[in-house]
């Protein structure tokens, strides 16, 4: 597995790494928790170094799933986690620096370590300043127990804010073949910045596996896009479109759909590293296969052009959760 570093950071990564969420929550009812650590402890066999958790997820049981199945390999890889969500009675975003240190304390005992990789906002709390957020995790990192910052969903100017503050090693954010926000204004930034970028749902939630058509049904009680309009039934008919363009271009790359997108987004920049997710061993092997399959400025133009003519239907994230996303 070939190796990334995160933007101007120490911060060195596998390539592709893996998003532990599915495992416990978000995609339907939680995996068999034996075979869930069998998928971690197999990707870190196979050369992944770079694991993706919160205390959200769950709430609380992924970060206690992956704390379980890396503590043999501790030192041979890097967990991120996620803070600022209030996850009692009250929910709601929470970013005061007296909570981000109470929830640094306990996503280390829940992950069985001593310190927090990367330790990410999890989503921009408007009514605490980032400046405050980035002196609490700064304050983290001083005491050894936090080793770098990062942010999700930050739009530029927070994320300028906060590195003035404490170095930001990485953003994350949506980006994918079908879901392009972030190259507007933030990727721009991380480059001017030195900042790591890490794309989430970067098969499109399933979708750009060719796995996912009008007439799959999702589970409306524990399957998170049941609700995301871009998987209505009408929006996964109309977005055939991508789907069969991905199947096309990659029978012809002797490649797989997956591998194409995980491929565009690793040929876009350097200090790109997504993070897909899987239940499954053999699709965990065929995602790392992605970072094999080298896209020629040829390739990257056919695929531009062909996404250039596509309208994607559906919004990405319901309402509820566009309006927790910093722009």
């Amino acid at each position: 597995m070939q190796k990334r570093k995160l933007g101007n950071s120490n911060l060195e990564v596998s390539a592709i790494g893996f998003g532990c969420m599915g495992l416990s929550y978000g995609y339907g009812p939680a995996t068999d928790k034996r075979e869930a650590v069998s998928v971690i402890r197999s990707a870190v066999e196979l050369g992944v170094t770079f694991f993706d958790t919160a205390e959200v997820y769950g709430p609380f049981t992924n970060e206690e799933l992956v704390g379980e199945a890396l503590a043999p390999f501790r030192d041979r890889v890097v967990i991120a986690t996620k803070f600022g969500f209030d996850l009692g009675p009250t929910r709601g975003l929470n970013s005061r620096p007296e909570h981000v240190k109470q929830v640094a304390e306990a996503s280390l005992k829940r992950l069985k370590t001593d310190r927090i990789d990367l330790f990410y906002q999890h989503r921009v709390d408007p009514n605490v300043p980032i400046e405050d957020v980035a002196g609490a995790v700064r304050d983290l990192i001083r005491e050894g127990k936090v080793k770098h910052f990062g942010l999700s969903e930050a739009g530029a100017k927070t994320i300028r804010l906060a590195h003035a503050v404490q170095p930001v090693a990485a953003v994350q954010s949506e980006y994918s073949l079908w879901t392009r926000d972030p190259e507007a204004d933030v990727l721009p930034v991380c480059e001017a910045l030195g900042i790591g970028f890490v794309p989430w749902s970067p098969l499109g939630q399933g979708f750009l596996t060719g796995t996912i058509d009008a007439a799959t049904t999702l589970d409306g009680k524990s399957d998170l896009r049941a609700t995301f309009p871009r998987f209505t039934p009408e929006a996964r008919k109309a977005n055939q479109v991508v789907v069969e363009f991905l199947n096309a271009f990659a029978a012809r790359k002797k490649a797989t759909p997956a591998q194409i997108a995980l491929a565009w987004l690793l040929a876009q920049k350097p200090w790109i590293v997504p993070i897909p997710g899987t239940r499954k061993l053999e699709r965990l092997k065929e995602n790392l296969g992605g970072s094999d399959i080298e896209l020629t400025p040829g390739d990257l133009r056919e695929i531009d052009s062909a996404f250039s003519r596509i309208t994607v239907q559906g919004t990405r994230l319901p309402e509820v959760h566009m309006n927790l996303i910093d722009r």
